[in-house]
């Protein structure tokens, strides 16, 4: 019963349309029950000796009558029944994909791609099927048996009865096979999911895979996923091909009941020849619904498999949403930190230990360390991409936590060491904050983050394509264009987490040369592994295993002969052997 509720939910906006359709469909049903009856009035007319032309032009117009009536009928169903469908699998889709926009970050370290892609195709198809063919078929089927046994038992009870006697063995067959077709669809999705995250993987990939030449692996690996869906399939196919014979062999027992019966009944004047016509029509249209039920049976049990997965998945709740939030109009102001600890979902080690920090309005914090030192961590629960405790992290005097989270993100421009571009124009990327274009303020950004020329330099400009994930721009033009989308929103704070690897050295300083009038009155955070890039801050913090183990500015920090200083050292002795390298070249 609980199935059933969640199943048919997705329906409740659109019941009267169902309402219709099912009507519609009973009409169908009933008028589908006329034409027997006048065949054997014609039957029977005929053996009698009593038809006459008019007679049975009369009857065949009555024929054609329904049947245009009954074809009209069948397009009311369809469009509000079969259409409707349409309209709740539209509607699940967008409430999948608006659920998964809500879901926080770590839902997606723990779930596949292939897998989450797998319910908004295969098994939402399967959903749609059980709400539109499914209903069809139920409704269809259940009609048409009602209304055909009581016509039958007014022609002969007793011949009726011995028709229905497979019925019982019929809905005994349907129920067993039932929970064994659900229980190997259930693994027929899966399957399905393994093997479209395997390929999804595979093809985003595709370039590491060439370089390491690893291609008939992967086609190795491929094949042994194809061939568990194949199996699952077959698995499937095996007992849903002994079901639809064997529902169909119990349902032909009674026409060989109503044959030797029914022609016994005649012979001796039981039932005239045209009841006998009849009933057998009648007995047609009863085997439909009989063999109905396995594939009603089939949809609803490939319906209630998919929609738990899919359910699983909608009951996911955000890790991280507005609590107790308060009115905040502006975010220019410092930014605390206090005694922060931070130890990742289902990790034992801190990722991040007593951090204490105080980033003054209209400043800039450097920070800097060893590569797994915790620096993004740090940026990333600024944003609150994971839950913290109360009482850690301020900003303009609130706990983060209580800033509603729209606004927080919205006025913080964020560009990640991940420079993620999305398959559309250049244009487009850098002015992902907004609805419309506006093209001097996407000129700007683009200069501001020196990738303006570059873009000049392509054939269409801004309209450039730059390809799935920005396959066609060089990693540092990546990184310039997330810059600039970061910049166009025109953010009270500027986070910048290693954003800069990917060009060099004097790219990097022009690049943060631009940057220095846009940081000037706002509160900026730099990270990176070049002393180049923080140098200029108004503190730095150098952070070693998720511990701030320095702090200060650039000239007391070398100074102190530290880390900072051993990282300093290292990165100008590259420098010198590099520029030497170059004049020897």
């Amino acid at each position: 019963m609980k199935k059933i509720k969640a199943l048919f939910k997705y329906t409740y906006k659109y019941r009267y349309r169902y309402f219709i359709g099912i009507i519609f469909l009973i009409i169908v049903d009933i008028l589908q029950l006329v034409p027997p009856k006048l065949i054997g009035y014609i039957t029977d007319s005929i053996s009698n000796g009593t038809a006459t032309t008019n007679y049975l032009i009369k009857y065949i117009l009555y024929i054609v009558a329904i049947a245009v009536l009954m074809a009209v009928g069948r397009y009311v169903w369809r469009m509000y029944i079969i259409g409707t469908s349409r309209h709740v699998e539209y509607d699940v889709r967008n409430m999948y994909f608006k659920h998964l926009q809500e879901l926080s970050a770590n839902f997606y370290n723990n779930n596949k791609t292939g897998d989450l892609m797998a319910l908004a195709t295969n098994d939402l198809n399967a959903v749609r099927m059980a709400l539109g063919p499914g209903i069809m078929m139920m409704t269809d089927s259940l009609t048409l048996t009602v209304t055909t046994i009581i016509i039958m038992m007014t022609i002969n009870v007793k011949l009726t009865l011995l028709s229905l006697i497979p019925l019982p063995f019929i809905t005994f067959t349907a129920l067993k096979f039932g929970k064994t077709i659900h229980k190997r669809f259930l693994r027929v999705q899966r399957a399905f999911s393994k093997l479209t995250d395997m390929v999804q993987e595979n093809f985003s990939g595709i370039r590491i895979v060439k370089s390491f030449v690893q291609e008939q692996k992967e086609y190795e690996k491929f094949i042994k996923e194809n061939e568990n869906y194949f199996d699952t399939n077959i698995a499937l196919v095996k007992v849903v091909g002994i079901f639809h014979p064997l529902i169909e062999f119990i349902a032909s027992l009674s026409f060989v009941m109503l044959l030797g019966a029914g022609g016994i009944f005649v012979i001796y004047g039981s039932i005239s020849l045209g009841d006998f016509i009849s009933f057998n029509m009648y007995l047609g249209n009863l085997v439909w619904p009989m063999m109905a039920v396995g594939q009603v049976i089939n949809n609803i049990q490939r319906g209630f498999a998919s929609l738990e997965r899919i359910e699983k998945v909608m009951h996911e709740t955000p890790e991280i949403a507005d609590k107790k939030i308060v009115n905040v109009s502006s975010l220019d102001g410092d930014i605390v930190i206090k005694d922060l600890s931070f130890t990742y979902p289902g990790a034992i080690v801190p990722a991040l230990k007593d951090i204490n920090l105080e980033i003054k309005k209209g400043s800039t914090l450097g920070i800097i360390g060893r590569t797994g030192s915790s620096k993004s961590t740090l940026v990333n629960l600024l944003v609150r991409l994971y839950n913290i405790p109360e009482g850690k992290i301020f900003i303009n005097g609130f706990d983060i936590n209580k800033i509603p989270l729209k606004f927080l993100r919205k006025n913080i421009g964020f560009v990640s060491q991940e420079a993620f571009l999305f398959t559309s124009t250049v244009g487009e990327n850098i002015n992902l904050p907004f609805e419309s274009l506006d093209m001097d303020k996407i000129i700007e950004a683009s200069q501001d983050s020196d990738i303006y020329d570059n873009i000049m330099d392509f054939q269409d400009k801004f309209e450039t394509i730059v390809g799935e994930r920005g396959v066609t721009l060089s990693g540092g033009q990546k990184q310039r264009i997330s810059i600039a989308r970061a910049l166009i929103k025109n953010p009270e704070i500027l986070i910048f987490d290693d954003c800069l690897s990917a060009v060099d050295a004097k790219t990097e300083v022009k690049i943060l040369e631009s940057l220095k009038k846009i940081m000037r009155d706002r509160t900026s955070i730099i990270i990176s592994h070049r002393i180049s890039a923080v140098k200029d801050s108004n503190c730095i913090a150098v952070l070693d295993e998720g511990q701030i183990v320095e702090i200060g500015t650039h000239s007391k920090l070398l100074e102190n002969k530290g880390l900072y200083y051993d990282i300093y050292e290292k990165q100008l002795l590259e420098q010198q052997i590099q520029e030497h390298e170059e004049v020897q070249a």
